[in-house]
């Protein structure tokens, strides 16, 4: 789930620099399209501490019995008939059940890189993604509404511009911080969940994991693709976004943007849990 935050979230309209920080962190926090935003982390919050809930209410037990009247032989053509996801081909576990997510391996410690051909096509195949478009629509409805970046007017053909920046700003993001770089850099986009441990070990890890990265041959390094595909973003966003453009401007754009980064990889580590709860509680009460 990597949200590119549109420009227009951020806007300096004061003259120098320590105005202009004040104003738009002001702006950034007052907003509508931001109040959804929280809304949207309360709500990770919640079903993060849901899933902890459950888990220690519900502990698991290391021994599966097979079912009255079901011999081991059914269960394991079962399983053949069914096999489970093969970890060397990401899946498209989708966050909440809606947002796509190519990118995050599941119980692996390692796997083959991705060669410069698949990190183009995953990232494709999450900015194209339906939902990720019908959720740019209605971030550029909120820009419209708050009338966001005035020099795009209103009507339809100032709807058009929000949202031609909005997806021009989410293009440029994922494929320069998930594509671009990582292929230039030898840099693999994909997270690994670490799963295990207790819950502020597991978002520790997770928040580092924007500074910190793997390597294509698996080793951890400093996540360069991170911050350089972010910085090429705002700078490009200069080039199409309406003024004022100050440097100021574009050093808060790039903050947010890696907090909200640092976010999608918090989802991303306890998301498994969330679902595979809800899919247990599902079988056993369909059963």
């Amino acid at each position: 789930m990597t949200h590119r935050i549109s420009k227009s979230l951020l806007k300096g309209r004061a003259d120098n620099a320590d105005e202009g920080m004040v104003e738009a962190f002001t702006t950034m926090i007052w907003r509508p399209q931001w109040t959804l935003r929280c809304l949207l982390g309360a709500f990770i919050t919640f079903q993060v501490a849901l899933s902890q809930v459950i888990a220690q209410q519900t502990p698991e037990s290391s021994t599966e019995v097979a079912p009255q009247g079901q011999s081991s032989t059914d269960q394991t053509l079962k399983g053949i008939e069914n096999p489970p996801p093969d970890p060397n081909k990401p899946q498209n576990d989708r966050l909440f059940f809606t947002f796509p997510n190519y990118l995050t391996v599941e119980k692996a410690s390692s796997l083959p890189p991705l060669t410069v051909k698949q990190k183009f096509k995953y990232q494709a195949l999450g900015t194209f993604d339906p939902v990720e478009l019908t959720y740019i629509a209605v971030a550029a409805s909120i820009n419209q509404a708050s009338n966001s970046e005035p020099a795009y007017g209103q009507g339809f053909v100032g709807y058009a511009k929000r949202y031609g920046t909005s997806f021009a700003d989410t293009i440029i993001g994922n494929f320069g911080t998930g594509a671009v770089f990582p292929s230039l850099l030898h840099q693999d986009p994909r997270y690994y969940q670490l799963g295990k441990g207790k819950f502020l070990h597991r978002a520790k890890y997770a928040g580092l994991r924007i500074f910190v990265t793997r390597s294509d041959s698996g080793k951890n390094e400093f996540n360069f693709s991170e911050f350089l595909g972010i910085g090429m973003a705002a700078a490009i966003a200069n080039a199409y976004h309406p003024a004022p453009r100050t440097f100021m401007n574009s050093v808060s754009i790039c903050g947010t943007q890696i907090a909200w980064d640092a976010l999608a990889y918090e989802v991303k580590e306890f998301w498994p849990d969330v679902h595979n709860k809800v899919h247990r509680h599902a079988s056993t009460a369909s059963q």
